[in-house]
């Protein structure tokens, strides 16, 4: 999480903001006025009140959901800076049980439009140069040849994740700066040809369109409008990245320079009816520009592409890390490439999605095909975002009337939306929609799977470390059991100062009894600040059992081993803890021993007694922790004398079955 330092509205702010934010919603020109013209059936079947009534709905939507929704109203849900759908969530979660299965719901749907995104926006940016010749020479003459330079280009864009949104964001940020003059130049240039067309501003022409009988497909048009304002929810998500007041001060521009390229788009539609007609390559954007523009265009536009791609990949990583923080995902290694908080890189999730975009592009081949798939999962995350909304602004004591007014404003505009991109399921929708599915299936398995052990675990689960030190001291001194290790180091929370799982006690007195001179119990806690490195200690009046809570900042690297050695080196100095002299040694005066690390992982006990449903969840949430991360990578172990020790975890009422003795038979 940020650590809430409201970041300023400044020249550089606003730079880095069009560089990270937009991307998304500022590629939306080279796809939409396309995927609209080809749902009425290609250039020759549109006419002025179908083109007029589309730009209408294009710019009432932006209107509505990016700049009334998000950029007014959603921007002011952020949780210490940081927005999305799962911040959002943990402020109204304590309002009600059930708001879990919007943010679920939401926020996989969410991560999986993200595998689109990156797919389409650069295929449809490639695509430009296809058949454009060079001289004597055409340098890309067919489709695979745009699937080459598309997987070369996205390759190079998740590899360099590890860099940082700053770094990144002050590359992208000029770059963006160009390309939103452009559209809004260029813009410009075709509707000063007809002003006339700014008609479409009239909200009725919006409304009429979806009943006319020029527009052939009736409210079906609104799943190509809605391409484009797909980029909100990852403004939202972007937010802690760069500051709400950074996103509020430059949306306005970027929103005109959009308007001036969709009004300029139709007007050249009008004005040239009968171009390229049948051609399924044809894309009005890039044949609106002046010829000799239009190789910078499409240099320009791979480069917006690739940007819009950057807004949905930051906006992935913080989704992910918010979710392992609200206990949705199991944790996973982050790594902090800036000192700002907000600026993360998860590297397993680096890898998923660029993965699962290059199967896109291999699945769908060309961006005609992409954008019959695109935005089915992103309505869904919308109206999930409006339910939390809701909620939300319950929580600032905003008007029930006025509250309803919202949910039901934009729940109806969303759910038409829903209801038209459905109808692109079985075009590809499907593809979405199942990766949706096995992320939410993962999130919904670890949540509830947690919920159901620690409510089903027995209620004595934790016990009070300070009554078991005696105990531990003694075991510390009895020769009789032979010396485990001269420091005992658990990587477990210890809670309010003295609560520890029964299972770290079981593993150290239940199982072959670990003796050894000093029995550490260390927590890590991740502070606000990036650079702290503090530790606090509890000894419990002995010499042998001690608290440890580590404090070390984001940016700090997790090496727990390098740490621990200095606080013993400092606490046998000061006569906190027994000296421990080490009489073979190839360093002189060495005063500190050996160390190993038990790490404590749960398996389900045969003996658990619950239901098959209860069962498979837990059991499966077992898995999944299996599956992920060794915790040892966590705390910079990788290299200690470190060991894994399985403990059964009994959950439910077990059913203590008897055993009769007889005679031999």
């Amino acid at each position: 999480m940020n650590n809430g330092v409201r970041k300023k509205v400044t020249l550089a702010g606003l730079l880095v903001s069009i560089g990270i934010v937009y991307g998304d919603i500022g590629t939306s020109p080279l796809y939409v006025m396309k995927a609209i013209v080809n749902e009425n059936g290609g250039i020759a079947s549109v006419n002025r009140e179908y083109i007029v009534g589309s730009i209408s709905l294009i710019l009432w939507t932006i209107t509505l959901l990016t700049t009334v929704k998000y950029v007014l109203i959603a921007l002011k849900a952020t949780n210490h800076g940081e927005g999305g759908i799962f911040s959002l969530y943990a402020l109204v979660r304590k309002k009600a049980k059930w708001l879990v299965l919007p943010a679920l719901i939401g926020g996989a749907a969410l991560l999986a439009d993200g595998t689109l995104t990156p797919a389409v926006t650069v295929t449809t940016a490639i695509e430009g140069l296809k058949n454009m010749k060079f001289g004597n020479d055409i340098p890309v003459p067919n489709q695979n040849s745009v699937l080459i330079i598309t997987i070369i280009i996205l390759l190079f864009l998740f590899s360099i994740q590890r860099m940082g949104t700053s770094i990144i964001g002050k590359t992208f940020g000029p770059i963006m700066l160009i390309w939103f003059t452009f559209l809004g130049l260029t813009g410009a240039m075709n509707l000063s040809h007809d002003l006339s067309l700014l008609e479409a501003l009239n909200p009725v022409l919006a409304v009429k369109i979806l009943f006319s009988p020029a527009n052939k497909v009736g409210v079906l048009i609104l799943g190509a409008v809605f391409l484009a304002t797909t980029g909100a929810e990852a403004l939202y998500s972007d937010v802690g990245h760069v500051g709400k007041g950074n996103i509020m001060a430059s949306w306005p521009y970027v929103f005109i320079c959009l308007a001036l390229n969709y009004l300029g788009q139709g007007v050249w539609i009008l004005e040239n009816p009968n171009y390229h007609a049948g051609n399924t390559d044809f894309n009005p954007f890039f044949e609106a520009l002046p010829s000799q523009w239009k190789f910078f265009a499409i240099i320009l536009a791979t480069l917006a592409a690739i940007i819009a791609s950057q807004a949905l990949i930051t906006g992935s990583f913080t989704l992910v890390s918010e979710a392992s923080g609200l206990k949705f995902l199991p944790r996973m290694k982050i790594i902090y490439p800036s000192t700002e908080q907000g600026q993360i890189f998860i590297p397993s999730i680096n890898k998923m999605l660029c993965v699962a975009t290059i199967g896109i592009v291999f699945l769908f081949k060309t961006s005609e095909h992409m954008e019959a798939a695109y935005g089915l999962a992103i309505t869904v995350t919308m109206l999930m975002t409006t339910i939390l909304l809701f909620e939300y602004l319950s929580l600032k004591k905003v008007n029930i009337l006025l509250r309803l007014v919202f949910l039901f404003l934009f729940g109806a505009i969303e759910s038409m939306f829903l209801i038209s991109s459905l109808a692109k399921f079985l075009h590809g929708g499907y593809v979405t929609v199942i990766i949706a599915a096995f992320i939410g299936a993962i999130m919904y398995i670890w949540y509830f799977g947690n919920k159901v052990r620690d409510r089903r675990e027995a209620k004595n689960a934790y016990v009070r470390l300070d009554e078991y030190t005696s105990m531990l001291s003694n075991l510390s001194h009895d020769d009789s059991v032979p010396l485990y290790a001269t420091n005992l180091v658990y990587m477990a929370k210890v809670k309010y100062n003295k609560f520890i799982k029964r299972d770290i006690l079981y593993s150290i007195l239940d199982k072959r009894p670990k003796r050894a001179h000093a029995y550490w119990f260390v927590t890590v806690n991740v502070t606000n600040e990036p650079f702290t490195a503090e530790y606090a200690i509890n000894t419990y009046g002995t010499k042998n059992v001690i608290n440890v809570q580590l404090y070390l900042g984001f940016k700090q690297q997790q090496k727990v081993n390098v740490y621990l050695r200095q606080i013993v080196h400092e606490l046998i100095k000061d006569g906190t803890i027994e000296s421990q002299p080490q009489e073979y040694t190839t360093t002189p005066g060495r005063d500190v021993g050996d160390f190993k690390f038990v790490i404590v992982n749960d398996v389900i006990s045969p003996q658990t007694q619950l239901n098959t449903y209860e069962k498979w969840l837990v059991e499966s949430r077992v898995w999944l922790q299996n599956l992920s991360s060794n915790p040892a990578v966590w705390f910079g172990l990788e290299y200690a004398d470190t060991v894994v020790e399985r403990v059964p975890l009994i959950l439910g009422s077990q059913n203590i079955k008897s055993i009769q003795r007889t005679k031999l038979k």
